[in-house]
């Protein structure tokens, strides 16, 4: 397996072919304790919901998270307009 590296914002974040190719999730769950938050990324599909990775993060990097996705959602409404919101089918999965 082959290294790639792929610089973002004058960082090189140096991976492996399988993990270079990323993975498809249309959907996730939450849980967190007082020490961390468990990121759940799933796969929902007619052979039922699978695990596509799981990230566990401390509570401080979870705000940092959402505050850089906001930014950049907020860009991106900006440029491709505005996204709608469908409700979820299971409320415990978004």
């Amino acid at each position: 397996m082959s290294n790639e590296q792929t610089p973002q914002q004058g960082v090189q974040i140096i991976t492996g072919d399988d993990m270079a190719r990323g993975r498809y999730s249309n959907n996730m769950a939450v849980a967190f304790n007082p020490e961390e938050f468990i990121l759940d990324w799933l796969l929902s599909s007619p052979g039922g919901v699978h695990l596509v990775s799981r990230v566990i993060v401390s509570p401080s990097h979870v705000k940092r998270i959402i505050d850089l996705l906001s930014k950049n959602l907020e860009r991106y409404e900006e440029q491709f307009g505005g996204i709608p919101v469908r409700d979820s089918v299971d409320p415990h999965i978004h």
